[in-house]
């Protein structure tokens, strides 16, 4: 069997971050990738600092090269299972395979609840978006839609008013909202429908508008999800993580948990889900590591 010092499960930005460190450090280190990004229908980065506008595709691509120069394996393979052995832990394979490691990273981010809405596939990543601090610039003092739950969407609503003066709720519903809640939209100008979404429509690039069950047709050119996430992984369950309410797994800045020898970096940490911070998380994980790593080999001579 194979073994490492570092089994890095996910290869995005906090994964590759790890991998590159560990791997300056002369570090063993497995990179397994099940190849499916969250970010992959993005059409940039942004927030990266000199790689602003950068395609997900071409960072991970760099990312993988670099890392590689420093001796990091990595492969295009999901981890079904890691459980602890005598060894530090052992993880199987999507095809087959057993390797073992004395650390784990779990860089295994999150998923999107996406709603079952005609053509918000076709717009996801040009026109339909998360995250307001990664792509409101992109939509700057155009007419922009947030939805989801009324009180979640809220939040967004009263954000997005950096970027421009047209918001407006959809809640694909009854909307759960107090008369302050009202009041607080009607002062800042934030429109509301209830009705639910029946389809968005484009000219397949760029989204136009949104067509509501009661013939209602709004034009907006964005709209932002606040429809919830959850965990890619059950990886940290299994590893007795402790869970955080939203389904991010407690660690540490530096990735450390509850379970030891287990480190949780990226999205599925509980802090800021930007690429730049994934990155970093990823890096100061792996600094921690490499002290820990180290602490046993002196130990051993």
């Amino acid at each position: 069997m194979e073994r490492f010092d570092v089994l890095i499960v996910g290869g995005g930005p906090a994964g590759l971050g790890a991998a590159l460190i560990l791997g300056r450090c002369r570090r063993e280190v497995l990179v397994c990738d099940a190849g499916t990004p969250r970010n992959a229908p993005a059409r940039g980065i942004h927030g990266l600092l000199g790689h602003d506008g950068l395609p997900p595709a071409e960072l991970l691509r760099r990312g993988r090269e670099e890392a590689r120069r420093y001796g990091v394996t990595i492969r295009d393979v999901e981890v079904c299972d890691v459980r602890r052995c005598e060894h530090g832990f052992e993880a199987e394979l999507a095809d087959g395979g057993r390797v073992e490691a004395r650390k784990v990273v779990l860089a295994t981010g999150m998923l999107d609840v996406i709603p079952a809405i005609e053509g918000i596939l076709t717009y996801y990543g040009r026109g339909v978006y998360h995250c307001p601090i990664c792509d409101g610039w992109e939509c700057r003092d155009q007419p922009i839609g947030v939805l989801g739950p009324a009180r979640r969407a809220r939040r967004a609503a009263l954000s997005l008013l950096r970027w421009s003066d047209d918001i407006l709720v959809f809640t694909h519903g009854p909307a759960a909202l107090t008369d302050d809640d009202r009041r607080l939209f009607e002062k800042h100008r934030i429109g509301l429908r209830e009705a639910p979404i029946q389809r968005l429509e484009g000219d397949g690039e760029a989204l136009a508008r949104v067509v509501l069950s009661d013939g209602e047709v709004v034009p907006r050119r964005a709209i932002f999800l606040k429809t919830g996430e959850v965990p890619r992984s059950d990886l940290p369950t299994k590893l007795g993580c402790k869970i955080n309410g939203d389904g991010t797994t407690e660690a540490e800045f530096h990735g450390s948990t509850e379970s030891e020898g287990v480190f949780v970096v990226g999205d599925a940490s509980p802090r800021v889900q930007l690429v730049s911070v994934a990155q970093a998380e990823g890096a100061a994980a792996a600094v921690r590591i490499n002290a820990i790593l180290q602490e046993e080999d002196l130990s051993l001579r």
